[in-house]
């Protein structure tokens, strides 16, 4: 009987927890403020990383990375929050909830202001915020 053998591989739930909690330690948030969301478009992997604020409880999208699987997506996602992050824009939005009276300030780091305000809305209905300003914020 031929002797089988398994290449041993790292395994792709400890690989992916391990850069997931790079991205956690380099933004400087807690694992209850952020979602890593997995998806299948056009047979590629789209990991969307959402952050939760708690002041207002309300989840915006931080960034999108698309890659060939899990790992490459979280890889390409970590080289953004290291690297390329504060190559964008960042913009202040103020808006209100429609079930709500007070007016919030959140801020957003995009190519341009569309791609701003696609992360405000982002998993929501359009209608449920009405938006009040959109502040392209000076560059420091």
């Amino acid at each position: 009987m031929p002797k089988i053998t398994v290449e041993s591989s790292t395994d792709v739930h400890v690989e992916a927890a391990r850069v997931q909690q790079q991205i956690k330690d380099h933004l400087g948030l807690r694992t209850s403020d952020l979602i890593f969301e997995y998806s299948i478009v056009d047979g590629k992997t789209k990991l969307d990383l959402i952050t939760i604020n708690p002041r207002h409880n309300q989840s915006f999208l931080f960034h999108s990375e698309t890659g060939a699987d899990k790992i490459d997506a979280l890889k390409k996602l970590l080289d953004y929050v290291q690297n390329n992050k504060e190559k964008e824009n960042s913009y202040t939005i103020q808006w209100v909830a429609k079930s709500d009276n007070e007016l919030h300030t959140s801020y957003f780091r995009a190519s341009n202001i569309l791609n701003a305000l696609e992360k405000l809305y982002y998993g929501r209905d359009r209608n449920t915020i009405t938006v009040f300003s959109v502040v392209l914020n000076p560059i420091s």
